[in-house]
């Protein structure tokens, strides 16, 4: 996109939010650069340059705009449409890999060397992985900055910075404010020293975004004790590198009000990318709907309620073993194994606000269970033992780094993983916005109601036309139904 002058330029004057986080807008003749719905009159065409990333903006010598706060842009949709060297590469950075591992860990993660990694990111985004970790860093900085009382000590290690002296270098380049200065220009702190570790912050995403579908799904299906719905919102505990945490998501018209709980604020960057992941907050809504739109036969359910969005998972291990338990039955029983499993395994945890209990127990921690108190079928139990053990031992991963098609074809080789099973993992653990459920029942009927085919090889011969978007295809086909997961709950 930023590459095509012309249509970033119109995309600045016409002052479109749909293209923020897309590319970023530099002004030669003021060293600022700004997201391309910046509220300011634009500058003229020849005084502006664009680039693929923040990152690529504060490497080229740029500041970031105190009116249209570039750095808290939606993330780029290409990422999660992607399953590439790049679009994973951008998914770990985002998720602290580089902070924690540095590049070489990145490198090994993804099984290329860290001169192959770096090439490719400059090539496409501008910057590389420590480039793109520190812009990350900044904005954490920032966040932390503005809405808590934290010591700028305490701020500085929690973004992940190695000293005090390059969280204040950093801070003024990007931002050209000193961290005192960006304090005190803040509206008001959101949380002092009474609320060390708690955190409220605002989630963007591109309208329209529908949340009947997204909250009702996460809400119907929530496991006692690691999830609930509560006064109006959706909340879990979450397994951290550095500790654990509590966040409750609630949707309001512009944002996803997010209020996080961490045992160790360096966990907050990590906690953010999840949660933005679990809700699917970096999709392009505009254009799912469009290509959806072309198909006459699909067109009422999008008119009817735009934007919707593909319920998805912080954990992956977590949602692979879920997915296992609701093998054909319903959602309450699923919920129920679930609750079983996290009773006895789970890690307990403190909350304060509401009924939240346990972690969902790591693969771990399952890998030991006693198959004879699964209450449910042999097979079934052989195929969640297995599972739990090959995640355990590492011989199969499941993360944002995941290839989609080769982590689906090691799912297949797994006793018990038909179709749907891999491909609903596939779908809301790796997100993979084309997975298609061809073979799921609700699917089928909400298929043949519309007079669509009603066999699963017919029916994804015919969703090839909704490609590459199959999964918000399937999310517009179950909402036909009136099961609970598609409406939010009151």
């Amino acid at each position: 996109m930023h590459l095509d002058r012309e249509r970033c330029v119109r995309a600045v004057r016409s002052k479109d939010a749909r293209f923020d986080g897309w590319f970023f807008t530099a002004v030669v003749t003021t060293r600022i650069y700004c997201r391309p719905s910046c509220p300011v009159v634009p500058p003229k065409p020849q005084n502006m340059t664009f680039f693929p990333s923040a990152a690529a903006c504060q490497q080229a010598g740029f500041r970031a705009c105190k009116r249209c706060r570039p750095d808290t842009s939606p993330g780029s949709p290409e990422w999660n449409r992607r399953a590439d060297l790049v679009a994973r590469a951008m998914r770990l950075i985002g998720d602290g890999v580089v902070d924690r591992e540095g590049v070489t860990g990145l490198a090994a993660r993804l099984g290329y060397s860290t001169r192959q990694i770096e090439r490719q990111l400059l090539a496409e985004v501008g910057a590389g992985p420590l480039a793109l970790a520190r812009a990350q860093r900044a904005q954490t900085a920032r966040l932390l900055v503005e809405t808590t009382a934290l010591p700028m000590a305490d701020v500085a290690f929690a973004a992940g910075f190695a000293s005090i002296r390059s969280f204040n270098d950093t801070v003024r380049e990007v931002f050209a404010l000193s961290p005192t200065d960006l304090r005190s220009r803040a509206p008001r702190r959101l949380a002092g020293p009474a609320g060390r570790g708690t955190l409220q912050l605002r989630l963007p995403f591109r309208a329209p975004l529908n949340p009947d579908n997204l909250f009702g799904h996460l809400a119907a299906t929530a496991v006692p004790g690691v999830e609930e719905w509560r006064e109006g919102a959706f909340r879990r505990t979450l397994r951290l590198p550095y500790g654990h945490g509590v966040v409750a998501l609630t949707p309001t018209p512009d944002h996803i009000a997010c209020r996080l709980t961490l045992s160790d604020l360096r966990d907050l960057t990590v906690a953010i990318s999840r949660c933005r992941r679990m809700l699917d907050l970096d999709a392009d809504p505009v254009a799912v709907d469009d290509r959806l739109r072309a198909d006459p036969l699909l067109a009422p359910l999008v008119d009817k309620a735009p934007g919707r969005r593909v319920p998805r998972t912080v954990d992956e291990a977590e949602f692979a073993v879920r997915a296992v338990l609701g093998q054909q039955l319903s959602t309450a029983a699923a919920r129920t194994h679930a609750a079983r499993l996290v009773t006895v395994h789970g890690e307990p945890v403190d909350d304060p606000e509401g009924g939240l209990t346990h972690l969902f127990p790591a693969p771990d921690a399952l890998a030991g269970l006693d198959p004879e108190t699964l209450a449910m079928p042999r097979t079934r139990r052989t195929t969640l033992t297995t599972l739990v053990a090959r995640l355990a031992d590492g011989s199969l991963h499941l993360g944002a780094d995941s290839d989609w098609a080769e982590a689906r074809a090691r799912l297949l080789e797994l006793p018990g993983f038909g179709p749907w099973t891999a491909d609903v993992i596939t779908m809301r653990a790796l997100g993979d916005p084309d997975a298609f459920l061809a073979t799921d029942l609700g699917v089928r009927r909400a298929a043949q109601g519309l007079g669509l085919p009603g066999t699963p090889a017919a029916l994804t011969a015919r969703a090839a036309a909704w490609r590459p978007w199959r999964a918000y295809a399937v999310q517009y086909l179950w909402a036909t139904d009136d099961h609970p997961i598609n409406f939010l709950p009151v």
